[in-house]
């Protein structure tokens, strides 16, 4: 009786997934677990009482509870979003995402205390004189400590943090210049940045993060980031991990391919050089851009599985991948139905559900890589 009336109050909301609807076979999170991976989701919080962000949408909850094991704020602790200006923290729409995990018993990563990239600086840091000389640089090294060291203190429960966020140009392999650099230096910037997050954070898994990929055109961005992996190691920067974004078919020049071209000597071999630096792997931001598959809907879910059973494979081979992020669950919430829009005009399939929240091929896909990964010590 009682699972008849939870069943019913299930179906009485509009979009929640039923028990009935789930994957056979055990959660995501717990087939990664078996093999000592974490699996989770990037997510939205949106504004409270609003319709804005996945959060809000009790289907799409309901997904995250019942695959994953981590949860990570797709924009909301970037500088853009959580500094409105020099004085300030927004923690507020950070602060629904970490509730309700912990409201679900459901582990929280840090995305990201430093994107290194001036295109993504709000506005006034972009603009901001910090002056010249070692003042401006010790000017510059005080905001960049201060706010790691609240950012991190606001939230001691994560336990894993993207540090520094694509700071290698993918055009030369070369660190981005930032405000931060022009008055610290490029690698006393990055330096500082880990540096702050060990102190703050002892025990988290401190991550460099970047979009270096398996696809032919990958090549110069692959050199620069084993360069600046290198760099960290000789100077004895506290970096535990590479994270590898994984978005697959979507990072230029590789985009005008079908899925783009895989390398996978190439990509092995890079691959084998972190490795061989005694760092971790974390795929963090994984799905499959469809843009340029044909529009039958049947035919692209099997592409994109296909691709992602792939590389899963590949990636999970190594016993130092530890955790496996989705940069989302369901397609229709994706950052990818407004980047790189199909010519077609259809929506992107790019995710592990469906908009009626249904899990798709490549859901099974990713369970299957899974089961199929050697156990982590």
């Amino acid at each position: 009786m009682a699972f008849g009336a939870a069943a019913g109050a299930a179906c009485a909301v509009p979009g929640l997934v039923r028990a009935a609807e789930r994957p056979p076979g055990g959660s995501l999170a717990d087939l990664a677990k078996a093999k000592g991976v974490r699996f989770g989701s990037a997510v939205g919080a949106g504004k409270p009482g609003s319709l804005t962000g996945t959060l809000d949408d009790p289907g799409y909850r309901q997904v995250l509870i019942d695959e994953c094991g981590v949860l990570v704020p797709e924009n909301e602790l970037k500088w853009y979003v959580l500094r409105p200006d020099a004085e300030t923290f927004a923690f507020e729409r950070a602060d629904r995402i970490a509730a309700f995990a912990k409201a679900h018993d459901i582990a929280l990563r840090g995305h990201t205390l430093l994107w290194h990239h001036p295109k993504w600086f709000p506005a006034w840091l972009s603009n901001y004189d910090f002056g010249s000389g070692p003042a401006g640089k010790a000017k510059a090294q005080a905001m960049l400590t201060a706010h790691i060291a609240t950012v991190i203190k606001h939230y001691p429960q994560i336990d894993s943090w993207d540090v520094v966020n694509e700071t290698i140009d993918p055009k030369d392999g070369a660190i981005r210049r930032t405000v931060f650099s022009d008055a610290m230096g490029p690698e006393a910037t990055l330096d500082v940045a880990f540096q702050t997050a060990r102190a703050f954070a002892p025990k988290a898994r401190l991550v460099y993060n970047d979009y270096m990929g398996w696809e032919a055109g990958n090549e110069a961005h692959r050199t620069g980031v084993l360069k600046l992996l290198e760099g960290f190691r000789k100077r004895g920067t506290p970096v535990d991990a590479l994270g590898v974004q994984s978005h697959l078919g979507t990072q230029d020049p590789a985009a005008s391919a079908i899925l783009g071209q895989p390398q996978e000597k190439a990509w092995r071999a890079f691959l084998d050089e972190v490795a061989g630096m005694g760092y971790d792997l974390l795929i963090t931001e994984f799905d499959v851009n469809d843009q340029n598959l044909p529009g039958d809907v049947a035919g692209r879910d099997a592409a994109g599985a296909a691709l992602a059973k792939a590389y899963l494979d590949l990636m999970l081979d190594y016993r130092q991948t530890k955790e496996v992020l989705a940069w989302g669950m369901v397609d229709k919430y994706s950052w990818l139905q407004g980047f790189t829009p199909r010519k077609d005009g259809l929506p992107k399939r790019a995710t592990l559900y469906d908009d009626a929240y249904k899990p798709k091929p490549m859901r099974e896909a990713v369970a299957a890589a899974f089961r199929a990964a050697p156990v982590r010590a």
